[in-house]
């Protein structure tokens, strides 16, 4: 279920007509940057994430554990395709969903995605939080993130919209979104 925002901030000028999908290595802020954009644009916000773990009733690292990663993906795609339904929106995925083909065109063909470029020293450092990670669970975290971060960006710099983020704050990050949206506006 895509929830509803805060409207505390002024509803953007800029239309959309579609959902703005945030793709990117896990821990590069796409739920919380997903959020505030949300808010800024007066649009529903929904973590893929979050709605995979309701629609199995249980928690990611448990589905990988039980089922594998296939099982874990082919789920992932048909949420985010329901997701994609839904309209205007902004969605915030999983790390590896873009990496997925069916998942990746999906994305591309029904929404407007955006890429969030985070250094790998950002990734191990907002990562290393939590250990509800299912692919940093074992192994060094650095090397892991290093490794997938190899393998997924020639699919993440597939999205229309790429913001490479150094260290500003969320804030500054929303903003350069909303204004490569103006040039993706309807």
């Amino acid at each position: 279920m895509i929830a509803s925002t805060n409207h505390a901030r002024p509803k953007s000028a800029i239309p959309i007509d579609r959902p703005i999908v945030l793709v990117g290595m896990m821990g590069s802020g796409k739920s919380t940057i997903g959020r505030r954009l949300a808010q800024r644009l007066a649009l529903p916000f929904a973590d893929a994430d979050e709605e995979i773990e309701r629609a199995a009733d249980m928690p990611i690292a448990d589905i990988f554990a039980r089922f594998g990663e296939a099982y874990f993906r082919d789920g992932e795609r048909r949420v985010i395709n329901r997701l994609l339904g839904a309209g205007p929106s902004v969605l915030a995925t999983g790390g590896g969903a873009f990496a997925q083909s069916d998942t990746r065109a999906a994305i591309l063909a029904r929404s407007l995605a955006v890429w969030l470029d985070v250094p790998v020293a950002t990734l191990v450092e907002r990562t290393s939080r939590r250990n509800t990670r299912p692919l940093l669970l074992s192994g060094d975290p650095t090397k892991t993130l290093t490794q997938l971060l190899a393998e997924r960006a020639p699919f993440y710099a597939l999205a229309p919209i790429h913001i490479a983020v150094a260290a500003p704050s969320h804030a500054h990050v929303v903003d350069a979104i909303i204004d490569a949206l103006k040039d993706f506006a309807s």
